[in-house]
């Protein structure tokens, strides 16, 4: 088993010893079945959003000779429930507000599938966000109080991104809040607990990471940009139109190759910063087909190699900063 789905039996068991629910119902909720449902919900496939920053800003710590396992490890799991927290919330939130509809092409969402309650995935939220901030609290223990106001901010707006009075996803602001707290704030903190400083090269470092992450939304919000604007929910696509997001697409992979190149001309990198290069045919094959498709249903598995091409971007541009 592993990381992942140690992380999420951790979390069902701890929930339902916290709930008032009969030894029966609990038996069933540890079962393989219910256990994939929580899984589900969790939306594996947007997790290298959450482990492709960490990655980046512990290969600089190790190329600047500053790596520590302990709290790169810490960091990456805190990252991975954060992200898992945040899906919760934007699982509750969407079918509270009334976003996730019959005619949905996305992904299955539990809640609106009627597979979670809605009371036992907020629940769920808290108690994933609780576990990432008793788990950060090593990382405050070591960075001290720059780490307690990161973590903070994190868990906040992660479940601000869907909820509270003013949610930022509803309101044309996910984008931002996903290239800060998934780019600068995930690369440079996760930097910043191995070296206890920051440098130049995290924050350059950080905008692959955003970009990419970003254009994980991006791809979800095309796909859903009809019944986000039926269901009142205003994200950019809403606001400017299909082509606008196809641009942001193009723009932000763009971007992602840009840097590498900037790191190597200005930052005096070996040559090898450049392997990221590498994967330059993959991300036309992608941006083709965020600009062409026969229907929105056709951007599900988009939005997944979308994902696995930031793996694979993380991956050669991890080894192009060690080398």
């Amino acid at each position: 088993m592993g990381i992942i789905p140690k992380i999420f039996r951790s979390i069902i068991i701890l929930y339902l010893s916290a709930s008032n629910l009969s030894t029966p119902i609990k038996l069933v909720f540890l079962n393989r079945t219910a256990f994939s449902v929580w899984l589900r919900a969790s939306r594996p496939q947007t997790l290298p959003a959450s482990i492709v920053p960490v990655l980046i800003g512990a290969s600089l710590a190790w190329s600047h000779g500053l790596l520590r396992w302990d709290t790169t490890i810490v960091a990456l799991i805190c990252a991975l429930l954060i992200q898992i927290g945040t899906n919760f919330a934007n699982d509750y939130y969407d079918f509270v507000k009334g976003s996730d509809r019959p005619d949905r092409i996305g992904f299955e969402r539990a809640t609106a599938a009627g597979l979670v309650t809605p009371a036992a995935m907020l629940n769920a939220t808290w108690v994933t966000m609780g576990i990432a901030f008793l788990t950060g609290l090593y990382l405050v223990w070591v960075g001290g109080w720059v780490i307690l106001l990161l973590g903070m901010l994190s868990l906040l707006f992660g479940v601000l991104y869907t909820g509270g009075p003013y949610p930022l996803g509803y309101n044309g602001l996910g984008d931002i809040f996903v290239f800060i707290f998934f780019g600068f704030a995930a690369v440079m903190g996760t930097y910043y607990v191995n070296a206890l400083q920051l440098h130049a090269h995290s924050f350059w470092a950080s905008i692959p990471a955003g970009a990419l992450c970003v254009n994980i939304l991006v791809v979800n919000n095309l796909r859903d940009i009809e019944q986000d604007r039926i269901s009142g929910k205003r994200t950019l696509g809403v606001f400017f139109g299909e082509n606008a997001l196809k641009l942001e697409y193009t723009l932000l992979a763009l971007a992602a190759f840009i840097v590498p190149i900037l790191l190597f001309s200005r930052f005096n990198f070996s040559p090898w910063i450049l392997l990221p290069l590498l994967s330059i045919p993959a991300a036309v094959i992608l941006t083709k087909k965020v600009w062409i498709h026969n229907h929105k249903r056709d951007l599900n598995p988009v939005l997944e190699r979308t994902a696995q091409f930031m793996i694979l971007y993380g991956l050669l541009f991890s080894a192009g900063i060690i080398l």
